[in-house]
């Protein structure tokens, strides 16, 4: 059956808000899953606020021994360490203020603490809590279990026709890379996100954007569908 909108992107570690909004305006959203590991990417790690009023890294550890390129499905968790204990700990000390944090950090807790290996079912279950959180319900699917080949344009066209999609939305960074008349040619429309950051209520001094979703969540709780989407309280950056 002939979808609308598509969105095609990598797994993350407690996303930001640019990355719902992407959820938020697709009819179907690809996991793009079996994609090569970038080790200095999103993957495996997002920021939150301090209580100094800098972004701080939460990253979990992995294991690169073995792979020199491996797909993101196939990277293993360093569980060596107790990361998700110091995860939590560290959300606890920077958000204890925020009117919401105890709302839902048990359950982020609970999810956290599971014994996880594969970096990418941590991520889903992750990403799956806080669409829970945020009301979003979409069709999802994994790359890795559709059986699409090709590289970068040409896969990606591949994916649109495969699902039906008269529509293919893109983070504004693909414009680098994107053949556009590609898709053109084949009959799929182009649209670039272009996200507008609000500015919401948050912690420790001075706004500071592009943080993982939980900044929001635990600040505004129930408003934070409706600014996430543009229609709720504050500003746009």
């Amino acid at each position: 059956m002939p979808i609308a909108t598509l969105v095609v992107l990598q797994p993350g570690y407690l996303p930001w808000l640019g990355f719902f909004d992407q959820m938020q305006r697709a009819d179907v959203f690809v996991y793009y899953d079996d994609v090569q590991f970038d080790k200095h990417g999103w993957r495996n790690r997002n920021r939150v606020k301090a209580s100094d009023g800098t972004a701080r890294w939460l990253t979990v550890p992995v294991l690169h021994s073995g792979r020199n390129q491996p797909a993101i499905l196939e990277v293993e968790i360093d569980n060596r360490t107790p990361w998700a204990r110091k995860h939590v700990g560290t959300l606890r000390q920077f958000y204890r203020r925020a009117p919401f944090l105890d709302r839902y950090l048990p359950a982020l807790e609970e999810l956290l603490e599971r014994r996880w290996t594969l970096l990418v079912d941590l991520d889903l279950a992750v990403t799956g809590l806080l669409c829970g959180w945020l009301g979003l319900e979409r069709r999802t699917l994994r790359a890795s279990e559709l059986g699409i080949p090709g590289k970068q344009s040409e896969r990606l066209l591949a994916l649109c026709q495969h699902l039906g999609a008269r529509r293919y939305l893109s983070g504004a960074s693909a414009r680098e890379y994107l053949d556009t008349d590609l898709f053109t040619r084949h009959g799929v429309e182009v649209e670039w996100q272009d996200y507008v950051h609000p500015v919401y209520p948050q912690q420790h001094g001075e706004f500071v954007p592009h943080l993982s979703i939980l900044d929001l969540l635990f600040n505004c709780g129930e408003d934070s569908p409706a600014i996430l989407g543009g229609t709720g309280v504050g500003e746009r950056l």
